[in-house]
């Protein structure tokens, strides 16, 4: 499966992927590295994941990271509660024979990157937001990043059963080491430009007026450059072309009022919203509506 191969399957999927994009995916594959995906959040970075999912028809498998991430919730934990109902089942046992049986598979919580490379087929893991989760937490995904196994005190380490498609990503809020850096294919997601949104829109919204759908998107790109806290992604692009689909709008002009209402599909914090008055969006209008 050549990268244009993988650059029409993601096409197929409604996903529009730079050449750079796809190269990146389509080698990343290949070799069996993880793929690093940085850029501005709403550009697409997790979408990839889901798409790579119904690509090969496989389970994907999501790690969301946060502050405070630590290897019992991202790798394995004990059942407890069926440890202790064991532990109280079979008092009479030496503290070995019970020790050898709740600490055994049966009894093991296994969390995403445990699950991840224990299927049978190979699923897609996502990384998602990892600079999201503290410096020490890269160092448990190296040994499986670098080795695919995990290492369990009390059962050993566990190799995989096959390598997952790994995709992690990351919103650029903090430096990621050295180390993690270098087991990853790389490659930065910008926003997409005019002729590559549109043509996205044109893929989820089929029967949208073609004149419209350049508006929305000549709209949102022109709304990018203005001072805003947070920029609309590709997703709340989509939603807002759905909400104005849905209310019958068919030219961003028609009526001022209604199309100022629907930036809340858009504009996602207070700030940015009174930094939008109507005149600044009707300038924006203006620069899009013939």
């Amino acid at each position: 499966m050549g990268w244009k191969k993988i650059q029409q399957d993601l096409a197929a999927e409604c996903y529009i992927a730079s050449d750079e994009l796809a190269m990146a995916v389509y080698l990343a594959t290949e070799q069996q590295r993880p793929l690093l995906l940085e850029g501005a959040a709403g550009v697409g970075k997790t979408e990839i994941a889901k798409q790579l999912a119904s690509i090969h028809d496989t389970q994907l498998i999501r790690l969301q990271c946060y502050e405070g991430l630590d290897a019992s919730t991202s790798i394995y934990e004990w059942n407890y509660q069926k440890q202790l109902l064991r532990v109280q089942a079979v008092r009479e046992g030496s503290a070995d024979e019970i020790e050898s049986q709740i600490f055994s598979e049966a009894y093991l919580l296994k969390r995403p990157l445990l699950d991840a490379i224990t299927q049978t087929k190979a699923p897609v893991l996502l990384i998602d937001e990892i600079d999201r989760a503290d410096e020490e937490f890269e160092a448990y995904l190296l040994e499986v990043l670098s080795d695919y196994q995990v290492s369990i005190p009390e059962l050993g380490t566990v190799k995989a059963t096959s390598k997952p498609i790994v995709v992690l990503t990351s919103n650029g809020s903090r430096d990621l080491s050295d180390a993690l850096r270098r087991r990853c294919f790389y490659t930065y997601v910008e926003y997409p430009d005019f002729k590559t949104e549109l043509a996205i829109l044109q893929a989820r919204s089929p029967h949208m007026d073609n004149s419209l759908a350049e508006q929305i998107v000549g709209f949102v790109q022109a709304l990018r450059k203005e001072e805003l806290e947070k920029k609309p992604g590709v997703a709340e692009m989509l939603d807002w072309a759905a909400a104005l689909a849905g209310l019958g709008i068919s030219k961003l002009s028609d009526d001022p009022v209604e199309l100022q209402a629907t930036l809340v599909c858009l504009l996602k914090t207070q700030i940015d919203q009174y930094s939008m008055p109507r005149e600044v969006t009707e300038r924006l209008v203006g620069k899009v509506v013939a």
